[in-house]
């Protein structure tokens, strides 16, 4: 006996994307069932296909889980009522019911209008603005007193991700990981993608690049520098790190005291980082340091000619740090937020931190690429809900140096 019911309308690209197929399988899994009143399949790949599906539980409580959990495939219910918004109590505080976001395209119904939320990302609330008919993705941190926040999930939509047409790895959108599946073809898909976005002009977006001290430190920082150099990636977000080991290989031919040419630790190498952010201190910025022609190799000095935007967010570990580095954790999201726009492909680079942290600011809709050598970092972002990030487990100055050459690198 299933004393509770509700309709739900399933459309889209469901047949090809397996979207209906996990709906339906997620309402029998949590202990619900389902009967489909209706279904419509597009009779080409172009053509979206349709399902009411009416999902039955034993209780209002299971019914309202199972609910819950199809929102994020793109189940609405069928009876379209307006969202839910109450005030925000006070600043930085949401509403006890506030709706949390995937970072699936959603949209909001007001006034008996369907509305895209703007700034769409994993993990935060909406905030609407009822006499401009507009709502937007906000993060905790930013709600002020007041704000019309959406609660419930009544009146709110997720758009289900189509397959994308084009016949590479991203096509599957699922985050697979394995260190025995083959790197070259992933890679070559990468590169064809990066290759039509530098073709564009801009015009199709840019390519983001989130990485870590060990590009230095494997021997990736000169394929990197030409990927930069050539025009390929446009946002570099890092830490002090990163920044610091670069520069230190110009100024002292090591990378955290490890001699990069000599392939053995130098004596006093420890020291030559340090060496190298009292320096660019003194200087008073990455930026000056190039303009000077103090450094004028590696991966910050192409950033600076480049114009590539950069975002360096520091950690509590971090010595020095170097000038412009954001040692405030809520503004450095803040800066990465605000480079995300127009971003179109990302790729993560050996940074655990770093990794999560874009993947988590990513909307669905940008292809991205996670490289590391421990497999856990690439499921870690998998489990946080990046199901549209690819996982390569293999070193980052193999998969740059690889990169690099399918995009014409001839070191």
């Amino acid at each position: 006996m299933h004393p509770a019911q509700e309709t739900v309308i399933l459309q889209g690209h469901i047949i090809d994307s397996l979207i209906l197929a996990k709906v339906l399988d997620t309402i029998l899994m949590m202990g619900g069932a389902f009967d489909l009143s209706d279904v419509q399949i597009g009779t080409t790949r172009e053509q979206p296909s349709r399902a009411t599906i009416t999902v039955r539980a034993g209780s209002p409580g299971l019914l309202d889980e199972i609910l819950h959990a199809i929102q994020s495939h793109g189940a609405v219910v069928a009876r379209e009522t307006n969202c839910t918004l109450e005030p925000a109590p006070a600043d930085g505080i949401l509403p006890d019911a506030f709706y949390p976001t995937t970072h699936l395209p959603t949209q909001v119904r007001l006034r008996d209008r369907w509305i895209d939320v703007q700034s769409i990302e994993m993990d935060l609330a909406i905030r609407v603005d009822p006499d401009r008919l507009t709502a937007a993705a906000i993060p905790m941190a930013d709600v002020r007193r007041g704000d019309r926040i959406v609660t419930g999930r009544e009146g709110v939509r997720v758009l289900p991700l189509a397959r994308p047409q084009e016949r590479d790895v991203f096509g599957f959108m699922e985050a697979q990981v394995s260190s025995e599946r083959p790197h070259t073809p992933i890679i070559q898909d990468v590169a064809r993608r990066m290759r039509a976005i530098q073709e564009a002009g801009g015009s199709a977006g840019k390519v983001l690049l989130a990485g870590g001290p060990a590009i230095v430190h494997s021997g990736g920082r000169d394929a990197l520098t030409w990927l930069i150099e050539s025009g390929f990636i446009h946002v570099l977000f890092c830490g002090n790190a990163l920044a610091a080991h670069d520069m230190e290989a110009h100024l002292f031919g090591t990378s955290l005291g490890y001699g990069l040419a000599a392939g053995r630790a130098v004596p006093h190498g420890h020291e030559h980082h340090l060496k190298t952010i009292n320096r660019i201190r003194a200087i008073g910025s990455i930026e000056r340091a190039v303009e000077t022609g103090v450094i004028t190799q590696g991966i910050m000095a192409a950033c600076v000619r480049r114009g590539v935007r950069t975002v360096l967010a520091g950690t509590i570990r971090d010595d020095g740090p170097l000038p412009g580095v954001i040692t405030d954790s809520v503004q450095a999201q803040a800066a990465m937020r605000a480079a995300l726009p127009d971003v179109k492909l990302a790729l993560l680079v050996a940074s655990t931190l770093h990794a999560v942290a874009t993947g988590n600011l990513l909307p669905a809709t940008v292809p991205t690429v996670c490289v590391d050598v421990n497999p856990a970092v690439p499921t870690k972002l998998a489990d946080r809900g990046s199901f549209q990030a690819v996982g390569l487990v293999m070193d980052a100055a193999s998969f740059l140096r690889e990169l690099a050459r399918e995009l014409g690198w001839k070191a």
